[in-house]
């Protein structure tokens, strides 16, 4: 019976997730447009950061409720699911065009924060100070990605793709009262879900004698990356290349500054001590993670002109998270 519970929260939590998600972008979207800010400001800051608000939140309650590793394998597989699985599936229904500017500037800046975040974790901990600093980084490559985009934007007079295509996106006609209902309603729901998904998780782990790592890679990560696959895949569908990549490398980044660094502030300030990462954590999934971040580097990236994502390449990296997900059951059974 309690596993049919479990179960159930699991499946409950991930749809919850989603659709509060979404409900919460919306809302801040809402407010921040009728503030006068531009489409280009929310779709590089609110939406990047919205699509990664599920894996904050788990982070967060996972920290609370004492399964840190959880919470890191979460930020991990998330960013594993993300390159392989998400954009895998999505080039697979789709060949994908890189054109935008402001994509090929953020590929570095992807790099810059793994390198970053792997200099942190090297000594097989995320302690308090380690949070802090990823935190501080989550708001300085908002501030800078914006800046940059605004000057690029200005300097060039012309719209950029990215502009356009979150023209697009972004609701209008919304009453700000109506907004702020809307992300008032996510987040309240998206900290209840979480809650379900946690507990879900934690006993099935418990009862399979599986780590809370393991977890957090495969069954916590695939459902938290849901809407990236989503909103990847739909516009994909309707031409819009650069979100459906743009939501992908914007959602890696603040998974490895936010998701990271909130369970170990949280950690330091409720239990006093570091987290101690499962030695796999550097061995393994890290590594898979770096170098599915070079492959999606060298296939979509355009050196000589547009970049190119096409079903080949979809497919291999398809098979390459069927290769981790293989490994990882083998090691853990």
């Amino acid at each position: 019976m309690e596993m049919l519970l479990s179960s159930l929260a699991i499946l409950g939590g991930f749809l919850l997730l989603i659709w509060s998600a979404d409900r919460f972008v919306l809302g801040a979207s809402g407010i921040a447009l009728n503030s006068g800010v531009s489409p280009l400001v929310i779709g590089l800051t609110i939406v990047g950061f919205g699509t990664s608000a599920p894996e904050m939140i788990v982070s967060g309650v996972a920290a609370y409720q004492g399964t840190p590793n959880l919470a890191v394998g979460n930020a991990l597989g998330s960013n594993i699911t993300n390159i392989a699985l998400v954009l895998g599936i999505t080039a697979l229904v789709t060949p994908l065009m890189v054109d935008s500017k402001i994509l090929k500037r953020e590929y570095p800046i992807m790099f810059m924060i793994m390198i970053l975040a792997w200099g942190l974790l090297w000594d097989g901990e995320l302690s308090h100070s380690d949070g802090y600093i990823l935190i501080a980084g989550m708001f300085a490559l908002m501030i800078f990605i914006t800046l940059m985009g605004l000057r690029e934007k200005k300097q060039l007079n012309t719209k950029d793709p990215l502009d356009e295509e979150f023209n697009e996106e972004i609701p209008r006609d919304m009453a700000t009262s109506t907004a702020f209902l809307w992300l008032f309603i996510g987040l309240a729901i998206l900290l209840l879900s979480s809650r379900m998904l946690i507990w879900g998780a934690v006993n099935i782990a418990h009862a399979f004698q599986i780590s809370d790592l393991v977890i957090g890679l495969t069954i916590v990560a695939i459902g938290t990356s849901l809407p990236e696959l989503a909103a990847s895949i739909t516009s994909a569908l309707k031409g819009e290349h650069e979100i459906a990549i743009g939501n992908i490398i914007g959602s890696n980044m603040f998974n490895l500054l936010g998701v990271l660094g909130i369970p170990g502030i949280m950690t330091g300030a409720l239990f006093g001590s570091s987290i101690k990462l499962d030695p796999s954590v550097l061995s393994r999934d890290y590594p898979v993670m770096m170098v599915l971040s070079v492959m999606l580097f060298v296939f979509a990236y355009g050196f000589k002109g547009k970049g190119r994502l096409n079903r080949l390449e979809g497919g291999v990296l398809l098979m390459c998270y069927i290769g981790y997900m293989i490994v990882i059951y083998q090691q853990s059974t």
